[in-house]
């Protein structure tokens, strides 16, 4: 089978992950029968992991998909007359299917942003109408961390996305379902850039950096997570084996010692990510006919080329044409990418792109 380019969802499980599950289903420690529905000892371990490392404020809750992550966290902090400001590139308007709107029964305000990041002064705009009962009025500014373009906040940019937010009686999520690839980008820990930059909600991802399922919604405030467990059973996300998701972000997150990730799962699994797409981005930079559109922060790449070279070397790999009006495609790289996948596919893109 070719290397796939297409998303780091497809990508297998990591080994620690899989190994951290029979544990959890016949391991001396955890395996065999075990409270249902998080009364275990290993989802209140990864519990309680979460605080150690994003803070004594953290509350983590264990959802199976991320799109459910995503809509629950805005679920407790809207109710349906309010707006949800986002990118207009954002995961949770592009390319959830409408579940925000149907499930939260409020708006999404979608803002125009070329790197797909919001700043204060494109967000000033849509605050005009703040009291006015004819409106929806803006109660959570979402953004991804790293952004649907691969593009990322600073620390500063986030702190001050938060301040803004507050100052105006806004809430700011986060969607962080390449979490742990912007903190290797950024060469920061989880803390610093959710709890610590300002973030009160955050979807945490797993499944795109070695999981086999399973994702976290986090609170930093006490009151949004008051009646969290009622809203995720009602959404269907209450899993009665919770063990098997918190083994594995117990897996992610183990040897995490200050803070910062070395020595973790999710830093080496991330760093092996971007690392591929790094040198992906290298190897194709100077292709005739080949323009990156976007400079290569985390694991994705994204480059222009002539729609006959998108078509062959679509019937020889797999991955997305991101933007079919601009011959715009993405090229995803995971835990699992290696050097020889990386250097065969780019030698594929110099082929067919030298072919015309």
């Amino acid at each position: 089978m070719q290397p796939c380019f297409a998303s780091d969802n497809y990508a297998g499980v990591h080994p620690r992950v899989m190994a951290a599950l029979a544990a959890a289903n016949d391991g001396p420690e955890y395996g065999g029968p075990a409270p249902a529905y998080g009364a275990d000892a290993l989802t209140q371990a990864a519990r309680q992991r979460f605080k150690e490392l994003l803070g004594d404020t953290a509350e983590a809750y264990f959802v199976f998909l991320g799109t459910a992550a995503n809509v629950l966290a805005l679920s407790v902090m809207t109710r349906p007359h309010h707006a949800v400001l986002c990118a207009a590139s954002a995961h949770i308007n592009v390319d959830e299917c409408g579940a925000p709107e149907r499930h939260l029964g409020c708006k999404l305000m979608c803002v125009d942003s070329p790197d797909g990041k919001l700043t204060p002064e494109l967000l000033r705009p849509f605050l005009h109408h703040l009291g006015n009962e004819h409106h929806n009025q803006p109660r959570v500014v979402s953004i991804a961390q790293a952004t649907e373009l691969g593009t990322l906040y600073t620390l500063e940019e986030i702190r001050s996305l938060a301040s803004f937010a507050h100052d105006h009686g806004l809430l700011l999520h986060m969607d962080g379902a390449r979490l742990g690839n912007a903190a290797v980008a950024l060469g920061c820990g989880l803390r610093d850039m959710t709890s610590g930059a300002g973030v009160d909600a955050l979807s945490f991802g797993g499944t795109k950096n070695g999981l086999m399922f399973g994702e976290a919604v986090v609170f930093f405030r006490p009151e949004l997570a008051q009646d969290f467990a009622f809203i995720r059973k009602q959404a269907m996300q209450l899993c009665s084996k919770m063990r098997f998701i918190a083994a594995q972000f117990l897996a992610l997150l183990e040897g995490d010692v200050d803070g910062t990730g070395a020595g973790a799962l999710w830093r080496e699994n991330a760093a092996q990510a971007n690392a591929m797409a790094r040198l992906l981005a290298e190897q194709v930079a100077a292709v005739p006919g080949v323009s990156l559109t976007q400079n290569v922060a985390t694991n994705a790449v994204f480059a222009q080329l002539a729609p006959a070279v998108i078509a062959r070397l679509q019937a020889r790999f797999a991955f997305y044409v991101w933007n079919h009006e601009t011959n715009v495609v993405r090229w995803m790289t995971s835990f699992a990418t290696t050097k020889a996948e990386v250097e065969a596919f780019a030698a594929a893109v110099r082929e067919e792109a030298l072919a015309g």
